[in-house]
């Protein structure tokens, strides 16, 4: 059975629970607080994760980190549903998202999460937050999700940034419609439900 070591609002670990939930898998949940245990533990951490970031996976005596490269393993070791496109191109267009993703949109959630962030890195990582959900917004199409009808990596990575932005300060404008309905589907996804934890919950009530 695999391990996810995941914090309880860690948006990077939602994103592995996502995934693991939409594909049905049993997997173990093990909760670390990276900011919260003692020096001796984040020491054993370091055998798992060098960088001491969240999430890993421990799959018998293969242990990996970097969020996407969990994801797209798992993907590939459980092939149903199949959640990065099979077709050459439109992969690469995926994996091209991810990676404009990881340039423009993740440093600032990792600076939102970051204890000891200023106010002013804060209230930058705000307005870069909300001036690239404002793009990807006018990129929505009539589609149910981001690249066609069918749920696929993209909206499982999306999916616990738009649910953190209430908690992390960000309202998005009236002209971003498109964004909240789509934001909304995810939502209401089985999978996405399944892999809230307690802390995450609350962000929203």
């Amino acid at each position: 059975m695999m391990t996810l070591y995941s914090g309880p609002t860690c948006p990077f670990s939602h994103m592995s629970r996502i995934v693991l939930n939409e594909k049905g898998c049993e997997f173990e949940v093990e909760s670390i607080d990276l900011e919260g245990i003692s020096e001796e533990m984040k020491t054993q951490f370091l055998q798992l994760s060098p960088y001491r970031e969240l999430p890993v996976l421990v799959e018998r005596d293969l242990i990996l980190y970097n969020v996407n490269v969990i994801n797209e393993y798992i993907d590939e070791r459980f092939p149903h549903p199949q959640l990065m496109p099979t077709e050459p191109v439109s992969r690469a267009r995926t994996r091209l998202f991810l990676q404009i993703f990881e340039r423009d949109l993740m440093p600032f959630v990792r600076m939102l999460e970051a204890r000891r962030a200023s106010d002013e890195q804060k209230a930058l990582a705000r307005r870069r937050i909300l001036a690239c959900l404002q793009v990807l917004s006018m990129r929505i199409g009539p589609t149910k999700f981001i690249f066609g009808d069918e749920f696929q990596m993209i909206d499982a990575v999306l999916a616990p940034i738009l649910w953190r932005l209430p908690h992390y300060g960000i309202e998005l404008p009236p002209e971003t419609e498109r964004l909240m309905t789509y934001a909304e589907r995810l939502f209401s996804r089985q999978s996405f439900i399944d892999s809230m934890t307690a802390q995450e919950r609350s962000m929203r009530r």
